[in-house]
């Protein structure tokens, strides 16, 4: 009697815990009890010091030029990636022998795998948090006003998630695939190194490489964190600072008056067209105005004019003018040709223009040159990114279930 009613509560036990959502709660409080009493929380902690090595780096470069905003944004997405890949690349790898038992006693996969991605899904969003939080108090200029919520450091928050989820799901795959710890340790680097080298965002890839970078999770999350960092408005600060390091460089060579007088006639060009406006004057005497007159044959003029030819006369124009008169002056064409050698230093070009006006003239027009239009700031294009990291961390999923349905084939 005894052993019957011992039967009895096995069969009921087992009939209970048949069910796939039964077994998904089961799971899922395993894992937690395993975050607790395991250590597994110490992820939160590593993820917190990641986060504030990489922001007291990127503070002051992001959102303010292009190259620091792509710098920052690839950053991002690194500690984003290496969250999730570090959650979850060990987890069915080292209780292998026990996932195949209890596959065999009845355990759904699909229930065990559902169960994974709750777990995980819950601490890539609170890494995601306290990464977001931690940029924010090292000094992280986030731009106020967000495009799906009120506050950007939101939107690029559940950016963020996606990526280091879409990592999570990735490395939960690589860890069915692999037979034990040190194998999934190994694939590891590889893994990481795929998703960064792939990405277009730190290397320009062949032509041969585009198709790769399809297949990488770190591509939609560098699009997305870019196009909400508006890249594509961005200015280009690299030139400046090459310009502002040789400042000191000595130029020269020869320039015929002609050239210089046809420079100044390209009165579409912003920068000619300020040069142009720039005030110009001489003084003469009244004697010497005398004198120049007699020798263009006008005599006589320094008898009329003795009282006054110790005074002054100050006569004005700018640079423009004089180039348009020396331009429609027919006699003036063989001085034209007149070699005229110059020396001067880069500093000197860029004090006649204004510092300010050459930096924001550079920046600008070479920010223009380099729009692309994958990072246009967007509603539809970020949505697109994000569409695309859900499919592919379902895919990853996908491909993990299937893995560990085979898991009874293992010969070990």
């Amino acid at each position: 009697m005894p052993e019957t009613t011992v039967d009895t509560s096995v069969r009921r036990w087992r009939i209970r815990h048949r069910g796939r959502s039964s077994q998904v709660g089961i799971y899922l409080g395993k894992f937690l009890r395993m975050f607790i009493y395991q250590n597994e929380w110490k992820v939160l902690p590593m993820a917190a010091v990641i986060a504030g090595l990489v922001a007291m780096v990127i503070r002051s470069m992001l959102f303010l030029s292009k190259e620091g905003t792509m710098m920052g944004t690839l950053a991002l997405v690194c500690v984003a990636i290496w969250n999730g890949c570090f959650n979850s690349i060990q987890v069915i790898c080292r209780e292998r022998d026990v996932v195949k038992r209890e596959h065999r006693s009845g355990m759904h996969v699909s229930s065990y795998i559902l169960a994974h991605l709750i777990y995980q899904a819950l601490l890539c969003l609170l890494q995601t948090g306290l990464t977001m939080y931690i940029c924010r108090a090292v000094g992280v200029q986030f731009p106020a006003k967000g495009m799906f919520t009120p506050w950007m450091i939101v939107d690029m928050g559940i950016t963020m998630f996606f990526v280091s989820f879409a990592a999570d799901v990735l490395a939960l795959w690589m860890s069915s695939l692999a037979r034990n710890t040190t194998a999934a340790m190994t694939l590891m680097p590889f893994l990481l190194i795929f998703q960064l080298v792939f990405s277009g965002g730190m290397l320009d890839l062949p032509e041969w490489g585009e198709p790769l970078s399809e297949l990488t999770v770190s591509r939609y999350g560098i699009i997305a964190l870019s196009s909400q960092a508006d890249y594509n408005h961005a200015p280009l600060a690299s030139v400046w600072n090459s310009v502002v390091g040789m400042r000191k460089r000595e130029i020269s060579g020869t320039l015929s008056l002609g050239q210089a007088v046809e420079i100044l006639q390209q009165k579409s060009n912003p920068t000619v067209k300020q040069l142009r406006e720039m005030p110009i004057g001489a003084v003469f005497t009244v004697e010497e105005l005398a004198e120049m007159a007699e020798d263009q044959g006008v005599p006589g003029l320094k008898p009329l004019l003795a009282p006054y030819l110790d005074q002054e006369i100050c006569a004005r124009t700018t640079l423009g003018e004089l180039a348009d008169t020396l331009a429609g002056d027919p006699n003036m064409k063989e001085s034209l040709n007149t070699p005229i050698p110059y020396k001067f230093r880069v500093e000197q070009i860029i004090d006649l223009l204004g510092w300010e006006n050459v930096r924001r003239t550079l920046q600008d027009t070479l920010g223009e040159a380099s729009f692309m239009p994958e990072y246009e700031t967007s509603r539809s294009n970020i949505a697109i990114c994000w569409a695309e990291l859900l499919l592919r961390t379902m895919l990853y999923a996908a491909l993990a279930t299937v893995t560990l349905e085979f898991i009874d084939k293992d010969k070990r």
